[in-house]
């Protein structure tokens, strides 16, 4: 198909060759999407370890709109909200239920750091960029504080009417105790990791927590990160019939630089390997996501609307992708972004 734009907006959708502008941008061999979305990302580049530069995990990726999960709380979730403004890539946030956000990454270990007068005065400051609120519940960053954070998050959500993301990892607390808490709406960030504290039995089988969940509206999140994707359980998970959410990096400089995440491309790869269709994996980076956000137009390719596209290719070859359990395999196809269409131009990647 031809898609014509002008000032930014999408004024044509037409077979090939029915379209004429001043400038043309042959495109042959490659796909087009709506805009891939990131729902979990690390995007403050001084923050150490979880840290990194907008543009580096979004435009460049072929993420024109990415959600940073957490890295500020109410302390200094403006500048954030400042630095996104300098970006080509479209910011939104999850506000860290600590005020300190990550500045350490034990910042749930000590109770007088979620200040929830602190955080709702921040959520009403920042409305539109403030998508929900981030909970990191697992035993290196709760520490002897247990369910109480997230209880505490729980109230937070009911009084900002704002979702939760919830990061799972190891117990204590026990991913029973986290489930229980969980609404419709909430996210389940990491929710194929393969630590012993995960959401499936040693056979395969779903917990029955995690089925309540999914029954009563818990969204599922990939959240690839350092630590949180073991391609077992992922295969498990399909087997199992659980349906694919979104898919998401968990990026930051470490894990970009030096895998296993390395870019959104790779990660999408990996569900194209497991055997997901081309167009469920670009489904969850899309209109699944665009839906969660509850701005749909993020996930649509229509005329009248501004045009946000990412542009990729679907290439034949060995591909080789390690989990985060260093478990190795190789894909025959693999996916490599090569530009983005936002802001009323042409970035390639």
């Amino acid at each position: 198909m031809d898609i014509s734009i002008q000032d930014g907006i999408i004024t044509a959708i037409t077979p090939p060759g029915q379209v004429e502008g001043e400038t043309e941008l042959d495109c042959s061999g490659l796909y087009v999407s709506s805009g891939w979305i990131d729902l979990h990302v690390h995007a403050v580049p001084e923050l150490h370890p979880y840290g990194d530069d907008i543009d580096e995990i979004g435009v460049k990726q072929g993420v024109t709109t990415l959600v940073d999960a957490g890295s500020r709380g109410a302390d200094r979730i403006g500048d954030l909200y400042t630095a996104s403004l300098k970006a080509d890539t479209q910011v939104f946030a999850l506000l860290n239920i600590s005020r300190i956000g990550l500045e350490r990454t034990d910042e749930l270990s000590q109770l007088e750091w979620i200040d929830l007068a602190k955080a709702r005065e921040a959520a009403a400051s920042y409305p539109e960029f403030i998508v929900g609120l981030k909970a990191r519940i697992s035993q290196s960053v709760v520490k002897d504080s247990g369910i109480q954070p997230l209880l505490l998050a729980r109230t937070l959500s009911e009084e900002t009417k704002l979702p939760l993301m919830v990061h799972i990892g190891s117990a204590p607390p026990s991913i029973s105790e986290v489930l229980e808490l969980l609404q419709p709406g909430d996210v389940i960030t990491h929710y194929l990791n393969g630590k012993s504290n995960n959401l499936f039995h040693e056979d395969g089988t779903p917990l029955q927590g995690l089925l309540d969940a999914i029954a009563r509206g818990v969204h599922l999140d990939v959240g690839h990160g350092t630590a949180s994707f073991s391609f077992r359980v992922a295969e498990q998970a399909k087997t199992a019939g659980i349906a694919l959410n979104t898919i998401s990096t968990d990026i930051y400089r470490g894990n970009r630089l030096n895998g296993p995440v390395y870019s959104m491309s790779n990660v999408l790869t990996k569900f194209l390997y497991l055997g997901y269709s081309l167009e469920e994996v670009i489904r969850a980076v899309t209109s699944s996501a665009a839906a969660w956000l509850g701005k749909p137009e993020l996930g649509q390719i229509r005329v009248g609307h501004q045009a946000n596209l990412t542009l990729f290719a679907l290439k034949a070859g060995e591909k080789q992708l390690k989990d985060s359990e260093g478990d190795i395999r190789v894909a025959q196809y693999y996916i490599e972004a090569k530009g983005v269409f936002t802001n009323g131009s042409l970035i390639t990647s």
